[in-house]
């Protein structure tokens, strides 16, 4: 993941949340919303409410590692935030993954 790719100003963030779309899912919640951009951003957040440090790091990397995987499959022009839910601990890659990716198709974002 190239560091243009990552989503870091509050002003996007808000953007996001107030004009974007959003999609719960089991383990996940995606907001999306169209940038004018020739790429996707991405940012993945878990708040304290999904543990303490160890467990919300281990959400964060779970998460990043399943958008390293359908990262290709993902449309380009979409700033996308990936926000780990409390029911994540203690869940395998494989589930994450899935949760993530029946998320983005809802959201009509993977090709």
């Amino acid at each position: 993941m190239l560091k243009k790719e990552i989503l870091r100003k509050k002003e996007d963030f808000s953007l996001i949340y107030k004009k974007g779309n959003s999609i719960p899912d089991r383990y996940v919640v995606v907001f999306f919303r169209k940038n004018d951009l020739q790429y996707s951003r991405i940012s993945f957040l878990a708040s304290k409410k999904v543990g303490n440090s160890v467990q919300r790091n281990r959400a964060r990397r779970l998460m990043r590692e399943s958008y390293r995987h359908i990262c290709s499959r993902i449309k380009e022009g979409y700033d996308i935030i990936l926000i780990a839910r409390k029911s994540i601990n203690g869940k395998k890659y494989d589930e994450v993954n899935r949760s993530i990716e029946s998320a983005l198709k809802k959201g009509k974002l993977l090709v």
